[in-house]
């Protein structure tokens, strides 16, 4: 069938279910094809939560593919403008309609947007779903950095000593949007203010946010973190120093007792990797951070999310 066969348009309120349906079983399928467990337990419904967070961020926009005989939506993606770059977010084709083009063409869609408003595309993806590497590479993404998966089921009780960094950890404010917009502009050299100040506001009751603060005052490091049915995960983040860093998921960790929560943590961090082995943390998965357009590294550590989008 030709691309002609399907449009692309963005998301509008009557998608939400049907969205959250085709997250849900496309990337139920991959895994089990893949001969791994589903990431989506629960109802399709539960993957709401993307269509719900990208529309209460500003700057986000949601696309759909949309079959042009049928009317039914076989492919869907997000995608964020923020001040300084623009960030990918879930994609997700509906297996009955591989082959199409429908992933060359939403990301195309959203290649143009970067393209026009001359800006990198960022995003964060899986290092085993070759078939997606493959689709980024070819369209000029660059893997820049390599990030393991890693989960730990957090005991009821919590996970025992503190780091001796815990008591320069507190809840983020609203005061801190500035400071946190700034330190995550010197270490990822991107910015995104209006995105903590949703984490922090908290309107949905899903986020957490950590702060660390050294012995001077200044701010070192930040850890977000998501508590919901269909991601339950630590980030994004930045902090200065891997020991601040494993300061800070030591905390955000705390927040999730009794369940098991996914983070990622860079494979070049050693010390932190070590660290991560020593609470327990096993590894599920590698992601790449990608970049279309310039990508000016890393100073410090870097702890990406998929929920939303980061890189």
């Amino acid at each position: 069938m030709s691309e002609a066969s399907f449009n692309i348009r963005r998301m509008a309120p009557a998608d939400r279910l049907p969205v959250a349906e085709l997250i849900f079983h496309s990337t139920n399928a991959w895994y089990l094809a893949a001969g791994r467990s589903p990431i989506f337990t629960g109802q399709p419904r539960s993957t709401a939560l993307f269509y719900d967070v990208y529309h209460s961020l500003p700057g986000s926009v949601g696309i759909v593919a949309e079959d042009r005989a049928t009317g039914t939506l076989i492919g869907s993606c997000f995608y964020h403008e923020r001040p300084m770059h623009v960030s990918l977010g879930i994609m997700n084709v509906h297996p009955d309609h591989f082959g199409r083009g429908v992933a060359s063409r939403m990301l195309d869609h959203i290649i143009a947007v970067a393209d026009r408003a001359t800006k990198a595309l960022r995003l964060v993806s899986s290092a085993v779903n070759l078939d997606s590497f493959s689709l980024y590479t070819r369209k000029g993404f660059v893997p820049r950095v390599a990030y393991q998966d890693m989960y730990l089921r957090v005991p009821d009780a919590g996970l025992g000593p503190a780091s001796p960094l815990a008591s320069r950890v507190r809840p983020a404010c609203l005061a801190d949007v500035d400071r946190i917009a700034e330190l995550e502009l010197a270490v990822n050299h991107i910015r995104r203010d209006d995105d903590y100040r949703v984490f922090i506001e908290n309107r949905m009751n899903i986020w957490h946010v950590s702060v660390i603060e050294g012995t001077d005052g200044a701010l070192d490091g930040f850890l977000a973190s998501c508590a919901h049915p269909a991601s339950r995960m630590l980030g994004p983040g930045v902090a200065r120093t891997q020991e601040q860093a494993a300061a800070l998921i030591l905390a955000e960790l705390d927040r999730h007792r009794g369940y098991t929560p996914v983070f990622l943590v860079p494979v070049q961090c050693a010390e932190l990797v070590r660290a991560m082995y020593g609470l327990g943390a096993r590894n599920c998965e590698l992601h790449f951070s990608q970049v279309r357009g310039h990508w000016p590294g890393l100073d410090g550590v870097n702890m990406p999310t998929f929920m939303p989008e980061t890189a």
